[in-house]
């Protein structure tokens, strides 16, 4: 063991210069890194409701809408109305969009003499107060602009596009702003959709790397000051942590892969995480430092090396392990995650017994910390502290462990009331464009959540269409429903054309085949048979119900998608329920499910790994004790705040269990160490809380320093990680300091004194 050591630092200048050719290879795939903040991506290509979305989309087009919310004190005032006239026809002469709806491109279906005249619901803008009453009158009785594009309070209008356009989502986006600049007006403009959401994000996630990469690690460099008060103690930790995201960071784009939205948390988590072997390293030389002052430079490297090479491989190796959990996630970029970070966190782990013990010996010895000064052996702050700590665990085991079950108690009825998130929408600020703009959709427009049901079969049979209706009205019923239309609504709207009130076919779908064939043929006399094109495909042998609705949960969801499969389930001619909305349902449950599947395995793996590093059972389930205490109690917090769980939240078990682990492994090493040498239990956990419990504090605080400068992120899902991993992390620690020592000192166990 004493020949590795020696050769380490005998060969310090090959270890020196491997580790600068990592750097250097590491830059040029660095430079090839892309972003990649399309949201329906991340899920995998064989999900059940992005397959039958897809096929949905092969017959009817790319559905890639945008919605453009125009608010004012009245959207027929004439400012109001040109402005949209100017803006709907430069969109319509743009190749980007295949399609364009707005208040005058609206249609106005109505029967004159037997004909029927189809005309756009606004041909002129009112110049007068009586012409522009008659135009709200008619808007109100047209079912295809009322509540649909204007709002029933006339206080929003809306204009929508649909993107075929091969620009990126921010050149597309910034054509639309040049437009409302070159066309300006009061109105009161927001946006949302896909393409918006997208461009939002990329710019966030480029922001959030220039922001909180450069202040994470200042703010990480001023901690290790703080903490150890040496040069020495900030430029080797803080260097292996910015090798470690050179190198998890070059393995995304070398792996061919893209940034996502959730790696943003991959530079942050490694400025959380590498650090943590290197301190436990400047700790214990600052530890030798004081009590062997005789010492050289050279014995001291060694003698910590010698002490750390095991416990600081295996903390390194759990840490590893828990993080990999989240490989058997459902999501493709937390999946992603869970390898880059491994590695990056397994490169750190190799840096800190190799280039800090060769870097070590370069530097001077230093002068007594504080913390080990004979002169003041109990002044300080954190000494005083664990001392006291430590009596108070030796004296009331007992109490310790009944007061830590009456806090799981009380947090355990949060998880009544714990959620998954149904959406994407919590992706930005609540007072974002984007967030506003979809809460005046469902509250004015029927909703923004859609589900699409295509039927094959002849789309001008009577009996089909009638079906297809009844399907509407039952939909329509429920209150969370906003509008439900399809070919067989529109078919409806032309018999109220060319029908009086009180005939036999008013309101109706014809009886025969033909008389449908007809509605048709009078509409295209007058209108554009593409108007159709979203309903029923070409050859009238494709159809689809379209059923908009409001949801802010997976219940309402259920609901909703229960009634549609209930209503159509025995329909012979139904082929097909898709929808972003259905995806979205999918991918909630797959984020429970990649919750579960990465938390059993993340657990398991720790529980055996702990069993084979003591061996013993009890080790085992004693070191597991921290972990489901901090993720019970943190899931509870979930329940009690209102925090929903989403795609970063769904990372923090396997994060969690990585990260807390590592403080059982030191304390349990630590105390078995002093038992092993005949030290009283409790002298052995006070001695183990003053001397490794500093560095685990001095860690889980580097950590938590580390992840708090998420709470700066531009994105509130981002933030909230934050929020939940610091408390994850206290209660990991608080367990490790406390809870294990005051189980160890009644139970006594085996494996600690063998």
């Amino acid at each position: 063991m004493e020949e590795k050591e020696i050769f380490i630092l005998k060969h310090k200048w090959l270890i020196i210069t491997l580790t600068v050719l990592i750097i250097i290879a590491c830059i040029f795939p660095l430079m090839k890194t892309t972003i990649n903040s399309d949201l329906m991506s991340y899920l995998p290509d064989d999900m059940p409701s992005k397959i039958n979305n897809d096929k949905i989309e092969q017959v009817f087009g790319k559905s890639d809408p945008l919605l453009i919310v125009f608010e004012t004190d009245d959207v027929l005032n004439e400012s109001t109305l040109k402005r949209i006239q100017a803006l709907s026809k430069e969109f319509n002469r743009m190749k980007d969009f295949d399609m364009v709806m707005s208040l005058f491109d609206t249609k106005s279906i109505k029967g004159e003499d037997g004909a029927m005249l189809v005309n756009p619901v606004l041909k002129r803008i009112p110049k007068s107060e009586s012409r522009r009453e008659k135009l709200r009158e008619e808007i109100k009785t047209n079912e295809l602009a009322y509540k649909l594009i204007v709002s029933e309070d006339f206080r929003y209008t809306i204009i929508i596009l649909n993107s075929v356009s091969k620009k990126t989502d921010i050149e597309l986006m910034s054509i639309i702003y040049d437009l409302f600049e070159k066309y300006p007006g009061n109105e009161t403009i927001s946006i949302n959709g896909q393409a918006f959401l997208r461009a939002e994000a990329n710019n966030k996630i480029s922001r959030d790397f220039m922001i909180l990469l450069p202040i994470g690690m200042l703010i990480m460099a001023i901690f290790l000051w703080v903490s150890f008060k040496e040069k020495r103690g900030v430029l080797l930790p803080t260097f292996v942590v910015a090798i470690s995201i050179i190198i998890a960071m070059a393995l995304i784009p070398l792996l061919g892969w893209q940034l996502s939205i959730i790696g943003v948390l991959i530079p942050i988590m490694m400025i959380a995480i590498a650090n943590d072997y290197g301190i436990h390293f400047i700790a214990k030389y600052q530890e030798l430092n004081a009590k062997h002052p005789d010492m050289t430079m050279n014995q001291i490297v060694k003698e910590v090396t010698l002490y750390l090479k095991k416990p600081v491989i295996l903390t390194g190796i759990t840490t590893i392990v828990g993080i990999s959990g989240l490989v058997t996630h459902v999501m493709l970029p937390a999946k992603q995650m869970g390898v880059v970070t491994a590695v990056g966190v397994a490169f750190a782990l190799l840096l800190s017994l190799t280039f800090i013990p060769v870097m070590m010996v370069f530097f001077k010895k230093g002068k007594v910390h504080n913390s080990f000064s004979k002169n003041k052996p109990e002044n300080g702050f954190l000494n005083k502290l664990l001392s006291n700590l430590a009596n108070i665990i030796a004296k009331r085991p007992r109490q310790i462990i009944y007061a830590f079950i009456s806090f799981l108690v009380i947090v355990v009825f949060g998880l009544v009331q714990f959620n998954i998130a149904s959406d994407f929408d919590s992706i930005l600020p609540k007072n974002h464009s984007y967030n506003i703009s979809l809460n005046i959709a469902n509250k004015h427009f029927g909703g923004t959540k859609n589900i699409s049901v295509m039927f094959e079969g002849d789309m001008k049979d009577p009996e089909i269409l009638k079906r297809m209706d009844y399907y509407e009205q039952e939909l329509e019923i429920m209150p969370e429903v906003g509008t439900v239309n399809s070919i067989a609504s529109m078919i409806r709207i032309m018999s109220r054309a060319i029908n009086d009130p009180g005939e036999e076919f008013y309101d109706k779908i014809p009886d025969t085949r033909e008389a449908v064939a007809q509605y048709l043929e009078l509409y295209s006399m007058s209108g554009d048979p593409e108007d159709f094109e979203d309903f029923v495909d070409f050859d009238y042998t494709k159809a689809v119900v379209l059923i908009q609705y409001q949801a802010d949960n997976l219940k309402t969801i259920n609901k909703i998608v229960d009634k549609v499969k209930t209503l159509m389930a025995k329909d012979k001619n139904l082929s097909v329920i898709g929808g972003i909305s259905l995806i979205d349902k999918d991918l909630s449950q797959a984020i429970a499910i990649g919750q579960r599947d990465s938390l059993i395995f993340a657990f398991f793996a720790i529980l055996i790994l702990l069993m084979i590093i003591f061996k013993s059972k009890a080790a085992g389930l004693i070191g597991s004790f921290p972990l489901l205490f901090a993720l019970v109690c943190t899931f509870g917090i979930m329940g009690w705040t209102g925090i929903e769980l989403n795609i970063v939240t769904a990372l923090l078990s396997s994060i969690s269990i990585g990260l807390g682990v590592d403080y059982t492994i030191h304390i349990f090493w630590r105390l078995k160490s002093e038992l092993k040498s005949g030290t009283p239990y409790a002298e052995a956990i006070s001695i183990s809380l003053k001397t490794t419990g500093r560095g685990i504090i001095i860690n889980a605080f580097s950590v938590i320093v580390g992840f708090s400068i998420l709470f700066l992120s531009a994105f509130p899902l981002i933030q909230t990680f934050a929020f939940l991993i610091i408390i994850s992390i206290l209660l990991c620690l608080a367990s490790a300091l406390i809870l294990i020592p005051a189980i160890c000192i009644l139970t006594k166990p085996k494996f600690l004194e063998k």
